[in-house]
């Protein structure tokens, strides 16, 4: 990655564009000035839009083999330039680089995901003469483009969360306008990149950054965007879905995820995978496991090599690959933790390790016997804090899961298949991981959640959906 400070530009109908105005974008753990990122204003989002909706002329024709073939391309192309992908995710996220390399991983693996899925596009043949007067008549479906998409995006993948809203947009001859979020733009920089180089036509893509209030506001409301993907906070989203009025919204929210462990399991086995879940990328992940309820017959044991465990990672710079935790994405955002920790301990939870700060960087934080209401149990933390508390039963530990504004992803640890799925039925969540964590997420695996986790769903084919409208066609045969 180069180290120079730069100045980037709008990418708008596949030229770089200088902006009007600028801001400086800053390392979360140095606070170092990386780059001069664009403001874009209204006249060049509706510059973007204009692009965006002329270039729908050539999505549309253009046959599913040649969008199969530019979506492979970006992927090699990513594959070729990974290393400097992944530095540039750990520098603008703070993202251990560990971390960022896997995500750059499953960034490919998703463009190539989207690529086959770009030749499975089809319909089905409904059988009319089911009901009287279909006699003689021959229907079926095809799937058209919606038209113009607006993806905006967050800082938490910010390469793997913009290929599951680019992929499946160009699989299926949309065209896009993108707001990545403000802290982690230069990944998007560098996806814009590839997909000129991949020969994607030009307005098909377009990056515009800046305020959710210029860029977002515009996208959603603007009447040439068909339809707008977003992935963040809950509060924004149920502001974009208020605004949009009648054009289609997929909503991917947020989540404080729950992991239940009964008294017929492994310990020794789950511990390493909770702890990632707890403390992968800062805890700054949708389905981070922020929640855990333990059967009250194993709760001393678990917690006891749990904090074994966690006191073993390893705190520190991004881009040194042996660092598991660094900083959070804003100093804003360790002031808010720091505060949700205290008004847990004052309300009488134990914290048994962290909630301490080096600089940026909050300490890993293990919290026991927090009540339900309390901020770091009852929102989305979004940070490394897990909760550990001890139930007398599944039906209470399900019970306490399903007692939550959100319904993301949810795991269980059993040997019990009884448990298992009795678990699977109840619990009122989008995903229900068993002997596994909440945290686990595969890019073709249908994603999405209920409450205020969102609506619709990701993973390519389910995306893809989504983002296409369903036409009948019916052949009369009697004439």
């Amino acid at each position: 990655m180069k180290t120079t400070f730069e100045k980037k530009k709008l990418y708008i109908d596949g030229e770089w564009v200088e902006a009007r105005a600028y801001t400086t974008l800053r390392s979360p753990y140095s606070g170092e000035a990386l780059a001069e990122i664009p403001a874009a204003t209204e006249e060049e989002v509706r510059l973007a839009i204009a692009a965006a909706y002329e270039a729908r002329g050539k999505m549309k024709p253009m046959p599913a083999y040649q969008r199969a073939a530019i979506l492979e391309k970006v992927a090699s192309l990513l594959q070729e330039r990974s290393e400097e992908a992944a530095r540039i995710i750990a520098t603008e996220a703070a993202k251990p680089l560990t971390t960022a390399k896997a995500e750059v991983a499953r960034t490919i693996q998703t463009y190539k995901f989207a690529a086959e899925e770009a030749k499975r596009i089809h319909g089905e043949t409904i059988p009319l003469d089911a009901a009287p007067g279909g006699e003689n008549r021959i229907a079926f479906t095809t799937r058209e483009p919606i038209g113009v998409i607006g993806a905006i995006t967050p800082f938490n993948f910010p390469m793997n969360l913009v290929a599951h809203k680019l992929g499946p947009a160009f699989a299926s001859g949309n065209t896009v306008v993108l707001k990545p979020a403000s802290q982690t733009p230069l990944s998007s920089y560098l996806i814009a990149e590839l997909f000129e180089a991949a020969g994607l036509p030009k307005g098909a893509l377009n990056v515009v950054t800046g305020s959710g209030r210029t860029v977002g506001d515009q996208i959603v409301t603007d009447p040439r965007v068909s339809m707008v993907t977003f992935t963040g906070s809950p509060e924004v989203g149920i502001g974009i879905r208020n605004k949009a009025g009648l054009k289609r919204v997929t909503l991917e929210l947020g989540s404080n995820s729950a992991v239940i462990v009964d008294e017929q399991t492994d310990i020794d086995r789950m511990i390493p995978r909770c702890v990632f879940g707890a403390f992968s990328f800062q805890g700054q992940v949708c389905i981070s496991l922020q929640r855990i309820y333990v059967h009250e017959k194993r709760y001393d044991e678990f917690v006891e090599k749990f904090i074994a465990a966690a006191q073993q990672l390893k705190i520190g710079d991004p881009l040194d690959a042996s660092t598991d935790v660094s900083a959070l994405i804003t100093p804003q955002d360790v002031e808010r933790s720091l505060q949700w920790i205290e008004e847990a301990k004052q309300s009488g939870a134990t914290v048994a390790i962290g909630g301490e700060r080096q600089g940026n960087i909050l300490l890993p934080t293990v919290i026991l016997n927090a009540a339900p209401t309390l901020k770091v149990s009852c929102y989305e933390v979004f940070a490394p804090i897990v909760l550990i508390n001890k139930v007398s039963s599944i039906d209470e530990a399900i019970e306490l899961v399903n007692d939550s504004r959100y319904g993301l992803q949810a795991g269980i640890y059993t040997d019990n298949v009884h448990v298992a799925w009795k678990a699977a039925e109840k619990l009122h969540v989008g995903g229900v991981l068993v002997n596994d964590i909440p945290t686990f997420r595969v890019d073709h695996m249908p994603y999405g959640g209920v409450k205020e986790s969102g609506f619709g769903r990701e993973g390519i084919r389910y995306a893809i959906e989504e983002m296409t409208e369903l036409k009948l066609v019916i052949f009369n045969r009697n004439q």
